[in-house]
């Protein structure tokens, strides 16, 4: 029998009324065997990290009032959500979770730092929390929920903050734990985003890291489609924030789905859907508040589309660093002596253009940039500009298409580029502009690929 992954983030979970919504998605569904992977209710990661650095800062009362309000909100809403005979187990829960709560803040005061596996201690509650009550919820809403504690099936290594998955062994354990709960017509819930280590410590996938274990939780259970519930109609042409207005599209690969994510769209983060491409299944990205709407599907083989295009991703305030070789000519050894340092500061480059005696790059992390420009001026010139943003088409046919460089640049023709590059990926032309002009770039683009549209591809 079929089953589904149904994801649902934190704005889907944010209170009883949101819960109620996701009950009846949920519900309608019941014959495809759904598995239910849940993030934080709404801000509650944010709330909890925030409160942490504040007992860290020896603000420990003022701690204790943030986690006293947070614990308010998560008793008020689920209350609302939940039957009589089961609300003293599920209060019972929620109340122990914030005396661990309490008791790890003691710990953090006394530190007087935040270590990464406090990092990932504390803010796993949140999904411990959501996962519960929204499986307690579905039973409110006559379903058979029953919460599984993702830790328990979901092992990773021990790299706190951004641990990776072990498949092979997360695998086995959703096969034995999960699918059969699911065959019998339970709907398991669990919380994204976190694990543990084969040795029990609680860790994280990471920001985006529920959609992550949504596409671990499809591949172990062998599920026919991984949903992500959004509070969007699924991937546009455009971004919604940069310009409103754009069509959405029906069909896409993962391919172009991952550079899309990697260069700004928000939808999806490129990382999480490695496990579905491995497994094949598609992934759809669905709209909570409007689940009539068939959204975005995203499959392994590249989508045929007459429009070379098939979305225009942003990326807003974009770092570049220009580097000249302080010798006339490039030296062997230059790229690599200039790709270690922002290696040995963990920053990634984004877009790369270099000529006999200059590198231009840009990147978007720039919590490093002046150790890593006091590294380069060793060896080169460093200068850097921060008023740039990056677009970028992206879609299957750019590179096989004739032509196509001449109509971005004759849409462009008022607006200055002060970078390109296209090659490196079959996928995508990339272009800089400065952050001032990047609303009008992103419509004269928009404007010239989208001016008709593959209606098997692209919803007018």
């Amino acid at each position: 029998l079929a089953m589904i992954v149904m994801k649902f983030g934190g704005t889907s979970v944010e209170s009883a009324a949101a819960i109620e919504r996701v009950a009846s998605i949920v519900r309608e569904r019941l014959d495809r065997q759904p598995v239910v992977v849940v993030s934080a209710m709404g801000k509650t990661t944010n709330r909890l990290l925030a409160l942490a650095e504040k007992a860290c800062a020896g603000e420990r009362a003022e701690a204790a009032r943030l986690l006293e309000e947070l614990a308010a909100y998560t008793l008020g809403e689920a209350r609302q959500v939940c039957r009589a005979e089961d609300w003293a187990p599920l209060s019972g829960f929620i109340e122990s979770h914030f005396q661990e709560l309490s008791a790890f803040l003691d710990e953090l005061a006394g530190l007087g730092e935040f270590p990464a596996q406090y990092v990932d201690l504390i803010s796993s509650y949140g999904e411990r929390l959501s996962s519960r009550i929204v499986a307690t919820a579905f039973k409110h809403f006559g379903m058979n929920g029953v919460h599984v504690d993702a830790r328990e099936v979901i092992i990773t290594d021990r790299r706190h903050t951004q641990a990776a998955p072990l498949y092979s062994r997360s695998y086995a354990k959703l096969d034995e734990r999960v699918k059969p709960l699911a065959q019998q017509g339970q709907v398991v819930v669990m919380g994204g985003f976190i694990g543990s280590t084969q040795d029990g410590f609680t860790t994280t996938l990471g920001r985006g890291g529920s959609d992550f274990s949504a596409s671990i939780v499809g591949a172990g259970i062998g599920a026919d489609e991984i949903q992500i519930w959004t509070d969007v109609d699924g991937m546009l042409t455009c971004d919604p924030r940069i310009l409103p207005g754009g069509h959405r599209v029906k069909m896409i690969s993962f391919a172009e789905a991952a550079e899309l994510a990697y260069f700004g769209a928000k939808v999806l983060h490129p990382a999480t859907v490695v496990p579905a491409v491995e497994k094949n299944i598609p992934v759809l990205i669905l709209n909570s508040r409007n689940a009539d709407n068939p959204g975005t599907r995203i499959v392994a083989e590249a989508v045929p589309c007459a429009n070379p295009v098939k979305s225009i991703a942003c990326k807003r305030n974009i770092t570049i660093v220009n580097i000249q070789s302080l010798r006339m000519l490039m030296a062997h050894g230059f790229l690599k002596r200039i790709f270690d340092v922002f290696d040995r500061f963990q920053t990634p480059v984004d877009m790369v253009t270099t000529s006999e005696v200059s590198v231009s790059l840009t990147i978007d992390n720039t919590t490093h940039l002046d150790e890593i420009c006091a590294e380069l001026r060793k060896i080169a010139d460093v200068s850097t500009d921060n008023t740039q943003s990056l677009v970028c088409l992206v879609g299957d046919n750019i590179r096989d298409t004739p032509g196509l460089g001449a109509r971005a640049f004759g849409a462009l023709r008022d607006i200055n580029i002060s970078m390109i590059t296209q090659g490196a990926s079959k996928l995508n032309l990339s272009l800089i502009v400065l952050d001032s002009d990047l609303q009008r770039a992103v419509k004269a683009l928009h404007d010239e690929f989208f001016a008709t549209l593959d209606e098997k591809v692209f919803d007018a």
